[in-house]
């Protein structure tokens, strides 16, 4: 909004001293950080208060864990406090009918409110199972819809790839250096030189006209599946004080590097990599976001005094990935999320492992050979003796390795 008005107070030939620095994608995005931190920070003792007189308190299973009935009655539903201090400031500096701004505006609350309806049924209908998993699931596959049908059929969604000689044709000019503005499913393939994968590519029984017609039945799918799947993995990891909120902010700050170059056409002819028109200004969000969610992470450190709740982490899941997928990245997730994918998985195969031995020497001894103490991978180290503050550390720590991988692959070409 603010942007807005400077835009308007300038056509009017108003200038107030500092009001040009609006113009600056690095300026809105610093205040937006500022911004979400403040808001986060000071109204989120407000919220915890709230919760705590609406009796919004977890309710701990016995899972034999070490002070883990202590944390009963933590207020949870903490995800209030990251959408509301995320949505304020983005609505303050972005340019709020960019196409990608909407999508993401839409993605928090649309996740939020997936995740606020299950932790509603559990804390105040008492419905100890909350939404139906099906039911999340259906919510999940309806946000990567509308994510794979805008990327696809938006005409504000574009692309700008380097010519392959512009370094020796067009060096002194770099708008010159990328080819016109092009309508494709493309993704960034990590790792690579000619890194720069189409999903028309899949369909490669049909001649190229044809392929890049129907496309969009290969990338809208494996859209819906990315959001699934990483909301998914960011609600699994939310089982210890900071551990979700930790591993996230690492991966927003990296999601809000590759927005700015991607975004900026001087770093992407630098970069040689494709340049997206209109990005910079997710930059704005990204940077809002981790704001917000460092500033909930003030109260959601050991011992907690919020939990995020399914209104967080489904929300950051869902956010993370549809960021990935408008960034042209979503090949850099398994890296990127990588702590994500390993609590997925550390559940995934203790099921199937368990159900295996089961079935081949009998439930006795599936129950006494597990694969894991237990499952996520996190509540395994707790089991191993562990405190929950240096899992969370570590798992930072691999997060940030990660992220540094992730930063590599601009160079790695």
């Amino acid at each position: 909004m603010l942007y807005y008005l400077y835009e308007y107070l300038s056509s009017q030939g108003i200038h107030i001293p500092g009001m040009n620095l609006f113009k600056y994608i690095s300026f809105r995005a610093a205040m937006a950080v500022l911004f979400s931190l403040i808001i986060a920070m000071a109204y989120g003792k407000r919220i915890i208060n709230f919760l705590r007189r609406r009796q919004m308190g977890e309710l701990v299973r016995d899972l034999g864990l070490e002070g883990q009935k202590q944390k009963e009655g933590t207020p949870t539903m903490g995800g209030l406090i990251i959408i509301l201090a995320t949505i304020i400031p983005v609505l303050l500096f972005t340019r709020i009918t960019n196409i990608y701004i909407v999508l993401l505006i839409i993605s928090v609350l649309w996740m939020g409110a997936i995740g606020f309806l299950d932790d509603y049924l559990k804390k105040v209908k008492k419905n100890k199972d909350g939404l139906s998993g099906k039911f999340k699931v259906i919510g999940q596959v309806g946000l990567g819809l509308i994510v794979g049908v805008t990327m696809y059929f938006h005409p504000d969604v574009e692309v700008k790839r380097k010519y392959a000689d512009a370094t020796v044709i067009n060096r002194n000019n770099v708008e010159q250096n990328f080819m016109p503005d092009e309508k494709i499913p493309v993704s960034t393939v990590p790792f690579t030189k000619n890194n720069e994968f189409d999903y028309s590519g899949i369909l490669f029984w049909m001649d190229d006209a044809k392929a890049h017609e129907w496309a969009w039945i290969v990338f809208i799918p494996i859209v819906i599946f990315i959001v699934t799947a990483v909301s998914n993995g960011a609600n699994i990891t939310d089982g210890i004080d900071g551990l979700a909120a930790g591993t996230s902010t690492v991966i927003l700050l990296t999601l809000a590097f590759f927005a700015y170059v991607s975004g900026n056409m001087i770093f992407a002819d630098y970069l040689n990599i494709m340049f997206l028109p209109h990005m910079g200004e997710t930059t704005i969000f990204a940077l809002a976001l981790v704001g917000a969610v460092i500033g909930f992470f003030w109260y959601n450190t050991y011992p907690a005094q919020i939990f995020m709740g399914d209104t967080g982490s489904l929300m950051l899941g869902g956010v993370i990935a549809v960021l990935a997928i408008i960034l042209r990245k979503e090949l850099l997730i398994p890296v990127l999320c990588g702590v994500f994918l390993i609590e997925n998985l550390s559940v995934i195969l203790q099921v199937m492992v368990f159900k295996y031995r089961k079935r081949k020497y009998g439930l006795e001894y599936a129950q006494n050979n597990r694969l894991f103490k237990m499952s996520p991978l996190h509540h395994h180290y707790q089991k191993e003796g562990f405190h929950e503050s240096k899992i969370v550390n570590r798992m930072i720590i691999i997060g940030v390795m990660l992220a540094i991988i992730c930063l590599i692959t601009l160079k790695t070409r």
